[in-house]
């Protein structure tokens, strides 16, 4: 700070034109997607196969709707427990964390944990619960992706996007 009271202002000015965030392809959206359905299945078919969710299949028969609510709750539950803190404290999954992507808010800051815990798992999972229309939901939700913005519904809904970890 100069001893001139007429001097003009100083600040220091830094270059941020290397800063932005790379958007993750659609290819390793996909791959991660695979790779947490693919994490979870490998406790939550064991536990359908023994509790019997696999009966009645060849027959046509459909388990209960408190058989597959009692799944649904046993998969997010699955889920947090594989991906809950890495996602709260570093935006990732584990498939986001193998393909090196992660979630981010517009800002590029990591979303706060009701932004994208509550807001954008509860867009992307609760829809495909609601019977006969469910499934529908979710491929327009996925189906969002091919826009310019490369982002799904639910990444809309909660105000986060998938960018490339080293960008």
């Amino acid at each position: 700070m100069s001893d001139n009271v007429y001097a003009p202002p100083q600040s220091n000015l830094t270059d941020t034109a290397g800063t932005q965030l790379l958007d993750a392809s659609r290819w390793s959206r996909l791959g991660a997607s695979l790779i947490d359905t693919l994490s979870i299945m490998i406790i939550a078919l064991p536990v359908m196969y023994f509790t019997g969710g696999f009966d009645g299949i060849t027959s046509g028969i459909r388990p209960s709707f408190g058989y597959n609510l009692a799944m649904a709750v046993l998969t997010i539950c699955v889920f947090l427990a594989i991906n809950g803190k890495s996602l709260a404290t570093q935006g990732q999954t584990l498939g986001k964390k193998i393909l090196d992507i992660k979630i981010v808010d517009l800002e590029g800051n990591l979303p706060k944990v009701k932004q994208h815990l509550v807001v954008r798992y509860a867009a992307y999972m609760i829809p495909g619960q609601i019977p006969v229309v469910g499934p529908f939901i979710n491929i327009i939700n996925i189906l969002f992706i091919f826009g310019s913005q490369k982002r799904c519904a639910h990444d809309y809904i909660a105000g986060t996007k998938v960018v490339v970890c080293n960008s």
